[in-house]
């Protein structure tokens, strides 16, 4: 197979060519690479919905030769070719810059779980939720997502709790990158009543399914509640009382589908809020030939942090 045909339909006479330095490995790609239905839309597919890479050939004005750029979703890794490749073919709409404060890998680092934790942070923000307003909870916390999630609320100042199905094992991680509390997720994830009482100021959900149905239940007047994952499942059991009665607000982050401004303002926030520190204990490098071992994981809940794959490796 030429170029032409392995890059066919990405990205058009704008498209980037990319040296790939770095990707990642997330849920969605664990997802994809055991087969397992919902991520990948058209097969084959390389998968990887994260990247950073140094540009090879542009057919776009805004991107030069030798330049060092990353990409989160956009289509990558689900319906054309993702990052876990030594090269990419990208469409330059979502492609931004590399911050100068951040080096290729901890970019990758970040990736899609950073930028969605981002998103959630920069939600709550623009929705009026203060470190003053009260409590803000973090679901699935000790994956990639909520990791970075509790450790940029903090560093905000915000006193955060953190939900985990792994509390003895994953306490002192927890409050390591910044938890106040760590509560188990059984105290969440069965049925509950559609009001319950007040008690958070705003929440950042990884979970979905009665996980976010109780949160949604239990946040104060006037507080906003991010949803951006459905590990528990993609339903919602609530009915809109809270949303009446309490004027709870319910928002979504989509890494996938941001635009290029909103990219660009998160990320600058990134370059300037991440706990660098924070971000290396949290993650593991990996080969090529050690990725299959950590999809498998990944889907049972066995990844902490953030798994960087390195294609020199």
């Amino acid at each position: 197979m030429d170029d032409e045909e392995f890059f066919e339909g990405t990205g058009g006479d704008q498209a980037v060519d990319l040296d790939v330095l770095f990707s990642s490995i997330n849920y969605k790609d664990g997802l994809a690479l055991l087969g397992r239905p919902g991520v990948v839309r058209d097969w084959p597919l390389i998968p990887g919905i994260d990247l950073v890479g140094r540009v090879s050939a542009s057919g776009s004005d805004r991107f030069s030769e030798g330049q060092l750029v990353l990409l989160n979703g956009d289509g990558i890794g689900e319906s054309r070719h993702g990052g876990l490749s030594t090269r990419a073919r990208v469409r330059p709409d979502a492609l931004i810059p590399l911050p100068e404060s951040l080096s290729p890998q901890r970019a990758a680092a970040v990736g899609t779980a950073g930028f969605t934790a981002m998103l959630a942070v920069l939600a709550l923000s623009d929705a009026g939720v203060t470190p003053e307003s009260g409590e803000v909870i973090v679901t699935g916390a000790a994956g990639g997502v909520g990791s970075l999630a509790i450790s940029l609320l903090a560093g905000r100042g915000f006193e955060v709790v953190a939900s985990s199905g792994r509390v003895s094992e994953q306490g002192d991680y927890l409050r390591g990158l910044g938890a106040s509390r760590v509560v188990d997720r059984s105290e969440l994830s069965s049925a509950g009543k559609p009001l319950q009482s007040q008690v958070w100021a705003g929440a950042v959900d990884s979970v979905g399914s009665h996980t976010l149905a109780n949160i949604v239940a239990q946040t104060r007047y006037g507080g906003t509640v991010v949803a951006c994952g459905l590990a528990q499942g993609p339903d919602l059991p609530t009915s809109v009382m809270p949303f009446i009665l309490r004027s709870v607000t319910l928002t979504g982050a989509n890494s996938v589908e941001a635009p290029r401004a909103l990219r660009e303002r998160a990320w600058a926030a990134l370059a300037d809020e991440l706990d660098t520190a924070a971000l290396d204990s949290l993650t593991e490098t990996i080969g090529f030939g050690s990725v299959l071992e950590v999809a498998e994981r990944i889907l049972e809940g066995g990844v902490r942090g953030r798994t960087v794959v390195d294609p020199a490796l």
